[in-house]
């Protein structure tokens, strides 16, 4: 397991990642990439914890992800199951976990205050952080891909599953965006990666 983990996160957090899989009894599973979700976390029938993590992430994504479903783990053996996913004992439980992994031997200088800030009030999901998101996504490897927010008012877009959109307006945080063939209006966070249509 430890050689598969250094093909995935930063090379200092093998051995803590290691150890933390070691000792919660984690069943990891890296998987093709899914779209709706970088990793998830669930208890088997058998009373073993599996965690899935999409194996396309960057290492540091790879990185916070894993954590993140250990955080769930962690949390609903600590605190019981009728906690809310993402709620307070979650929170403290991620920022515990992760704490050990915020510094420069880890992480990138320049990625470190983005971390930090994000890790002072974790969300449900690193991409509804848009500066997080968008500091991470650096280490991407090249893509063809644009934010909502970097396109033009009215251009339209594709999406993952095929289906076309065109940008409106901004609300508070979202774009509005109309999905073509059905006039259908939905809400986009800014950092949703799509592929701008010519």
């Amino acid at each position: 397991m430890k050689e598969i983990l250094t093909r995935y996160i930063p090379e200092r957090a093998v051995e803590p990642a290691f150890s933390l899989i070691v000792k919660c009894n984690v069943h990891l599973k890296i998987v093709n990439e899914r779209m709706t979700r970088h990793g998830d976390y669930r208890r088997m029938p058998d009373g073993r914890h599996q965690i899935t993590v999409n194996a396309s992430l960057n290492k540091y994504r790879f990185l916070i992800t894993l954590i993140h479903e250990i955080a769930h783990l962690v949390s609903f053996e600590k605190y019981g199951r009728h906690i809310k996913p993402h709620g307070m004992e979650w929170k403290r439980t991620f920022q515990h976990l992760m704490l050990p992994y915020i510094n420069p031997e880890v992480f990138p200088s320049k990625l470190l205050p983005v971390i930090a800030n994000h890790f002072k009030n974790p969300r449900a999901s690193s991409d509804t952080d848009e500066k997080m998101s968008i500091a991470l996504k650096q280490f991407d490897p090249e893509n063809d891909k644009n934010y909502i927010f970097e396109l033009p008012l009215g251009s339209q877009f594709r999406i993952y599953n095929g289906k076309i959109f065109q940008k409106g307006n901004k609300r508070v945080k979202r774009y509005e965006c109309m999905e073509v063939s059905t006039g259908r209006m939905y809400l986009f966070n800014p950092n949703a990666e799509v592929e701008l249509l010519d």
